[in-house]
């Protein structure tokens, strides 16, 4: 059970610490980030020439990311694949930890849904999930008053 609970764990912490990084820096670090995830496998090879062509393709993406948070997402998305590949191929992301890849295929993707919400702190994700709600008129939801 643990397998599946601590990578979204590990997940929430990490949005958790970059939600004290201000903006836009918080963007910035986690575009830089993910082009370092994109080569996280080269040493390995498993997949070949197909490493270095993936690395490449990642690191485009967090270019791009370093204006938007939705590449920043893709990216991730992108690492989640990956990770799978690489799970199912028995090459894992680090190779004394045989399950390191299909946690990093849990983790990634609760990552991404992060940035994709702009890669806000808890508040600000607290404001923006009230205002969906309100702009969406969710039953039950008193109206501002003020």
């Amino acid at each position: 059970m643990l397998r599946y609970i601590m990578p979204v764990v590990v997940a929430l912490v990490w949005a958790g610490i970059f939600s004290f990084v201000p903006e836009p820096h918080r963007r910035r670090i986690n575009a830089v980030l993910i082009g370092g995830a994109g080569a996280a496998y080269i040493s390995g090879g498993s997949f070949g020439l197909g490493e270095l062509a993936f690395t490449a393709v990642v690191s485009a993406v967090a270019y791009l990311g370093l204006r938007s948070w939705t590449f920043i997402g893709v990216g991730w998305l992108l690492h989640t694949g990956w990770d799978i590949l690489h799970h199912r191929r028995g090459a894992p992301l680090i190779p004394s930890l045989p399950d390191s890849s299909f946690g990093c295929a849990i983790c990634d993707p609760v990552i991404a849904l992060w940035c994709f919400t702009g890669g806000r702190s808890p508040r600000e994700l607290l404001q923006w999930w009230r205002g969906w709600r309100r702009a969406e008129g969710v039953p039950g939801l008193a109206p501002d008053i003020g």
